[in-house]
């Protein structure tokens, strides 16, 4: 029963990928490969010409060594070799030039080829990038990053060699293989026949080696994204490791994953191993029955000498391509499990679509509305259930409640980071569905507890929402909300590095470069999710007075346990199991006696003595009014 019901449950990106790795390729996967080469088709088109050539250069000469001996090592009368010169010159020019061409086309073959593979690959990545920037907010929430990253580097990567050195590689093993059995059958069928006397183990041993390549390539993907996600995590929570000293139980953990990826990539070795050998094997066994048969037919009289040696070549010829499949199947199996993950990843639609004609208010003015709200993350439980909650254009409403009652889901749903499952949000009376994605996010400033800073200075952190802004408009928004000189009293001032993720500056630096970058973007409504959580107390003084400026005249929505504007908030809205079941001013909730005056008492929420440290500035700062603003 609870195999059937897994079976009826849609199946999770990371079960899907587990599940991939074990199962048969799907070959329609495959044909969704030609399409890529599309933009380098004349290159491609060259580097097989070129390698159609080589092939000739590689055929020329056995011929040109059956020539110099046949006709350019002459017996006279008296049985005695005499050497014709012009036949010989000509025999061995002409394999100078046979190596030549081949050695001289090969390379030129392979430079095409490699910048083909450079401009595919930088294709495939930009593509793959540009779609993980569309997908919603939800999947990666379900997806590890570790994986992504192999998605977009390790297997991309991995396409190379099957996308681009692939094609040319197999036409030249099949042009030899039918070349070369199409030139034995001309000089004897017999030595043919003898050859073929090898195709059915050789055949057998193929179908087995592409078998086991295939299956062992996915699994050792599957392995290596496994270690790869984990060493993500590691360095992402660094910090957590070792202030709980879990080091050693997370080297343990990496051990054992790349115990796992060791043993399916020592598989794919043991199952090469023998491959090679065995075709090595009977490469020898072919080669001794072709001069058994050979000796047969000078003896006969049937075959020169000449002819003979030729004939040699050709078998090398056509033995040399089937060594060659080792590499092949190896290139097939890794570059087409790579594809089918990369494919998987590029089918997965973003959850959250802009419509087709999305509505362009005039003017936002910042009203906004949850009518009748339903919503559950994927595969949980409701968080959310008929909630209702109005907030006007320039109020501001705090929402308290215990945690995990659906007060940041709140964030989530205004600013379209997910969609509601029943019910609507409204932004000045418009659906937020109806709204392109950046329409709406433009009007919506979002302070998290923790915010994201990127790799490079203040400066360049806070241009992410003003492009190209001088340094003068920068240090006027910071003045207006009272940190510019806190900024000023950074080593190099705004043009500070903040390292990756902002982790050279402190929490409360953080916040107020964040702060001064919803400054500067001037949003219609402006959500606060924890933001000064996690501060010393002479921090957050220092960030409420930011925030107390940055409020003014705007819709604002706090979300917090202890946010000192929660007093101060026109309405406080009280969360409990999805729903508002309080809503009033701080002083009407706690003569009410309810929820909020209990959390009040449990100390999450500031009592009625407590001051707001933001009262002791009440100036408001300019409005920062952007050129073009509505």
């Amino acid at each position: 029963m609870a195999d059937s019901a897994r079976r009826r449950r849609p199946l999770t990106d990371l079960e899907l990928e587990e599940w991939l790795a074990s199962s048969r390729l799907d070959r329609a996967v495959l044909s969704r490969l030609l399409p890529l080469l599309r933009p380098v088709w004349t290159a491609v088109g060259a580097a097989v010409l070129l390698e159609l050539l080589v092939v000739a250069a590689n055929f020329a000469r056995p011929w040109l060594v059956r020539e110099a001996l046949d006709h350019g090592l002459v017996p006279d009368a008296a049985g005695t070799l005499r050497v014709v010169p012009t036949v010989l010159a000509c025999s061995i020019a002409g394999l100078l030039a046979a190596w030549a061409l081949r050695f001289g086309l090969g390379a030129a073959a392979r430079s095409l080829s490699a910048r083909a593979a450079l401009q595919v690959l930088a294709d495939l990545r930009k593509r793959v990038f540009a779609h993980v920037q569309s997908l919603g907010v939800g999947y990666f929430d379900r997806s590890k990053t570790g994986r992504v990253i192999s998605r977009i580097d390790r297997d991309v990567e991995a396409l190379e060699p099957l996308v681009l050195q692939g094609p040319p590689e197999l036409l030249s093993v099949l042009l030899r293989l039918l070349a070369s059995a199409a030139l034995l059958w001309w000089l004897s069928p017999l030595m043919l026949g003898a050859l073929l006397v090898l195709m059915p183990p050789l055949l057998l041993a193929t179908a087995l080696f592409r078998h086991l390549t295939q299956r062992n390539q996915g699994r050792t993907a599957e392995a290596r994204a496994r270690f790869v996600s984990h060493l993500v995590e590691t360095v992402n929570g660094v910090r957590v490791l070792q202030q709980t000293a879990q080091e050693p139980a997370n080297r343990a953990r990496y051990r054992r994953l790349l115990q796992t990826f060791s043993r399916w990539l020592r598989l794919n070795h043991l199952s090469a191993g023998w491959f090679a050998p065995l075709v090595g094997a009977l490469s020898t066994v072919g080669t001794t029955l072709m001069l058994a048969v050979g000796a047969h037919e000078m003896a006969l009289g049937r075959l020169s000498f000449g002819d003979v040696v030729a004939a040699l070549f050709y078998v090398q010829l056509f033995l040399g391509p089937l060594q060659e499949l080792t590499d092949l199947f190896d290139k097939y199996g890794a570059g087409s499990v790579a594809a089918q993950r990369i494919f998987l990843l590029l089918d997965t639609p973003p959850e959250i679509q802009d419509p087709v004609s999305p509505v362009v208010p005039d003017a936002i003015r910042g009203e906004v509305r949850f009518e009748q709200v339903d919503f559950a993350y994927t595969g949980g439980s409701p968080v959310l259930r008929g909630l209702n909650l109005h907030v006007a254009a320039g109020e501001r409403l705090a929402i308290v409640g215990r945690t995990g009652h659906g007060k940041s889901t709140l964030v989530q749903l205004l600013a379209r980071f997910y969609d509601v499952n029943a019910g609507s949000v409204r932004l000045d009376g418009v659906d937020v569905r109806h709204l392109s994605q950046d329409g709406l996010r433009r009007h919506i400033g979002i302070v998290l507890q923790d915010n994201v800073l990127f790799d490079g200075s203040v400066a360049d952190n806070l241009r992410l929402v003003r492009p190209g802004a001088e340094d003068a408009v920068l240090q006027e928004a910071a003045r207006a909300l009272g940190v510019h000189q806190l900024i000023e009293r950074l080593p190099l001032g705004y043009d500070t590095p903040v390292g990756v993720l902002g982790a050279r500056l402190s929490h409360g630096q953080r916040q107020l470069v964040c702060l001064v970058r919803a400054y500067l973007s001037d949003p219609a409504v402006l959500v606060l999710d924890e933001a000064t959580s996690a501060v010393d107390v002479q921090t957050e003084r220092r960030i409420q007075e930011a925030l107390q400026r940055l409020m003014r005249g705007r819709t604002s929505i706090a979300i917090a346990h202890r946010l000192s504007t929660v007093r101060d908030a026109h309405r406080i809205a009280v969360i409990e199991e999805g729903q508002v079941v309080e809503l009033g001013r701080h002083d009407e909730l706690m003569a009410r006696g309810g929820l909020y005056a209990a959390l009040a008492a449990a100390g999450q929420l500031p009592t009625q003595g407590q001051t707001c440290p933001g009262d002791a500035d009440d100036s408001p700062a300019p409005r920062w009014e952007p050129a073009g603003r509505p």
